[in-house]
């Protein structure tokens, strides 16, 4: 019996060592049943593969109903627009537009960039960015074109322009007036139009900026810039028929010498025939009006008939011209030449 006993262990040792665990048998002599895992992973495995692709297609669909459910609720119509950064543009214009793009979509599938784009086509609009604020807000952010000068179209308008040459709409009576008008815009449109318009919007950029140092914007009217090769002024005020050609070439210096050979010729019986100051090298070309040949105009008090003579004052007068020898000398320059030059013996008016 002690031997049974220990040859018995002897074999479950061997059996536990090779890794095999005997089952107990079950009551009657029949070996245990082996227990059923019943989890989902286990189960699908089980499944064919087409049955899988169905469930896959499924789901995909249910998640597509249900995000379109979910988009198109009340929850995510559009409640309110937010407009910031609007001054010229009309807010309510924005808005409207903005309304319009979403009445479908709502707030949750809104396409904002599409509506950016078309918000920055307005006429004042440089650049739009639309926002979501979930779950019925949208915020729109705008940049504003910012006028610079005013134009004057063939039609006779008075429209504002922005450094890109983009036309912004009619000046009103109550904005700010601009240092002058431009003539000569192209109309046409397309892309060789806004080269040149840009073009004329840069050299009006240089002309304000060198006659409001010198203090002759106020004596311009507007500016022609048909072509900005040949530069042409008509006046303001008193001297409103008069036109100044300059040319191409340092326009702020040769505004300055026209204005003071027109302003000296002035003072002749003709002087409120002058039609036009054509700025030559070397020479300043007084133009008359036709059919004005006689000095009959008035002159000022300062002033004697003799001293009013144009050959008396230097100029050479032809017909309907008069030319006026300059220096080409600054201002300044030829008030101390005049100021430390001998007086003459009689009364002249000269022209530098």
């Amino acid at each position: 019996m002690k031997e049974q006993v220990i040859a018995r262990g002897a074999r479950r040792s061997a059996t536990q060592q090779k890794g095999f665990v005997q089952r107990p048998a079950r009551r009657g002599g029949a070996p245990a049943a082996r227990s059923i895992n019943f989890s989902p992973r286990a189960l699908f495995a089980y499944v064919p593969k087409a049955l899988k692709f169905v469930l896959a297609i499924l789901i995909l669909v249910t998640l597509i109903v249900g995000y379109r459910v979910a988009a198109s609720a009340a929850l995510f119509q559009v409640r309110n627009i937010d407009v910031t950064g609007t001054s010229r543009t009309s807010a309510d214009e924005i808005s409207g537009l903005t309304r319009r793009a979403t009445a479908r979509t709502g707030v949750w599938r809104a396409d904002l960039a599409a509506i950016s784009s078309e918000l920055s086509r307005l006429p004042g609009v440089r650049r739009a960015v639309v926002t979501r604020v979930l779950p019925d807000r949208l915020r729109v952010r705008v940049t504003e074109r910012v006028p610079i000068a005013v134009v004057r179209t063939s039609a006779g308008h008075f429209v504002w322009v922005d450094d890109d040459g983009v036309m912004l709409g009619e000046m009103k009576p109550d904005d700010r007036m601009p240092a002058f008008f431009i003539r000569g815009w192209n109309e046409e449109g397309g892309e060789d139009a806004r080269k040149e318009n840009l073009e004329r919007i840069q050299k009006y950029q240089e002309l304000v900026h060198d006659w409001d140092a010198t203090g002759l914007s106020q004596r311009v009217s507007e500016v022609t810039l048909i072509d900005t090769r040949d530069i042409r002024v008509q006046l303001a005020g008193i001297d409103s028929q008069i036109e100044v050609r300059l040319g191409s070439q340092d326009p702020g210096t040769r505004l300055q010498i026209a204005l003071q050979a027109l302003d000296t010729y002035k003072q002749t019986p003709r002087g409120s025939s002058i039609t036009y100051v054509d700025l030559q090298t070397g020479r300043v070309v007084i133009g008359f009006s036709s059919g004005n040949k006689s000095a009959t105009d008035p002159v000022p008090q300062a002033s004697t008939d003799d001293e009013a003579k144009p050959k008396s004052a230097g100029a050479n007068t032809r017909g309907n011209q008069a030319e006026v020898p300059v220096t080409g000398k600054s201002q300044k320059e030829q008030d101390t030449r005049k100021a430390s030059a001998p007086k003459p013996a009689g009364p002249a008016l000269r022209f530098r």
